[in-house]
């Protein structure tokens, strides 16, 4: 049996353990279908499985280039196959083989920097904390306003992202508004090119936070990266690989990476004021001025979350004690900190939390502004070691 094959059976079988551990799989049918109907494999003989596919890589005919990400992938899923079956993983350890950096303290002084630039620019009476999470939260679209105001918004990013880094000609998305997610919008990849997105009613979405998504979530983040690697990579290049996407490898980081940079690369300097077009006549304020400012004095909060991680993980820090943190660091409600806090504790997903800030650090560097660059990172395969 090819490497291919059995790298896809390894994704499959440890998939069937965690919940969400596949994000999405389109590949041959009867290979999910077969693993599917066997029994349920212990984690030992996955950590077994990992070890032998690592090994088999070196006489594999694959390229080089081929082969080096199939390491940097299992060298984080034998890790996630390790805690399965027990072993005690350091945390700095377990998220350095997951997604390939290894997550570092910021100073605080980095945050008191962002405080005072943010006491500065937030309009409004009260404390701080109390001002910044009116500017987050306070504004939002809702209902119809929402639905119209984000099939518009894909609708332009659609264009512009066609623009600047094309798009495979079978592309499609649709669009479902849900309530009780902890997330504000997510995406389904379901092969063939298309996409479920689903965007969470329930969250405070503002004008900012609607574009942040659109872009983010659909062009050209998530949707166009899995679009055009099942178009590059999949069908024209033969690497079935790419049709299992996971949670727990460096792909992931990298995914975040380029969702997370998107609306900086489609619009720079242009957001505020697309963002100000296509919520006029909503009746839901937005100021450009003020959240250009805000968004570019805040951006170093979004480590905050990163050092509440260490300091549960590594520090002996208790629940309480890191929510209090990412109430005043990160000028967090309570609400959503105890939601950063329940995420961070997941045994599975606790490493996630890095790939946001860390995966945006990365490819930033990596494209330093040039769209050629970025279109690299939608449709090679490329590792966090190569992007460094």
């Amino acid at each position: 049996m090819d490497v291919v094959t059995s790298y896809l059976e390894f994704c499959l079988r440890l998939g069937r353990h965690i919940d969400g551990l596949v994000d999405s799989y389109y590949g041959p049918p009867e290979i999910s279908e077969r693993i599917e109907a066997e029994e349920l494999r212990k984690p030992s003989s996955l950590v077994s499985d990992a070890a032998a596919l690592l090994a088999s890589l070196d006489g594999s005919e694959l390229d080089e280039s081929r082969r080096r990400w199939l390491r940097s992938q299992l060298g984080g899923l034998e890790t996630v196959a390790r805690k399965l079956a027990g072993e005690e993983v350091a945390y700095e350890d377990e998220v350095e083989r997951c997604y390939g950096v290894r997550p570092r303290w910021t100073s605080e002084e980095e945050f008191e920097t962002v405080h005072r630039e943010l006491d500065e620019v937030l309009p409004g009476t009260g404390s701080l904390a109390e001002r910044y999470q009116a500017w987050r939260e306070d504004g939002s679209l809702q209902g119809e306003e929402l639905a119209t105001v984000y099939q518009a918004l894909l609708e332009d990013f659609r264009s512009r992202t066609k623009a600047l880094v094309g798009l495979p000609e079978a592309e499609d998305v649709e669009v479902h508004y849900v309530s009780d997610k902890p997330w504000a919008a997510y995406n389904y990849y379901l092969g063939g090119m298309r996409s479920r997105i689903e965007v969470n009613t329930d969250a405070a979405l503002t004008p900012a936070r609607v574009v942040e998504l659109a872009a983010h979530e659909v062009y050209p983040g998530h949707h166009t990266e899995h679009a055009w690697k099942e178009q590059a990579r999949v069908l024209d290049a033969g690497e079935l690989e790419e049709s299992a996407q996971m949670i727990g490898a460096p792909s992931a980081l990298i995914s975040e990476g380029i969702a997370s940079l998107a609306v900086e690369i489609l619009l720079g300097d242009e957001e505020q004021g697309v963002t100000a077009k296509h919520v006029a006549g909503t009746g839901v304020a937005h100021d450009p001025d003020v959240s250009r400012a805000v968004q570019k004095a805040s951006l170093p909060l979004g480590r905050v979350a990163g050092n509440a991680a260490l300091m549960l993980h590594t520090r002996a820090a208790s629940n309480e004690e890191a929510i209090d943190y990412m109430m005043r660091w990160g000028l967090s409600s309570r609400r959503r900190a105890e939601q950063s806090v329940r995420f961070t504790t997941d045994p599975i997903w606790r490493s996630y939390v890095t790939t946001y800030t860390d995966g945006y650090d990365c490819c930033r560097d990596f494209v330093s502004g040039d769209p050629k660059k970025f279109k690299r990172l939608l449709t090679e395969q490329l590792t966090p070691a190569d992007l460094r």
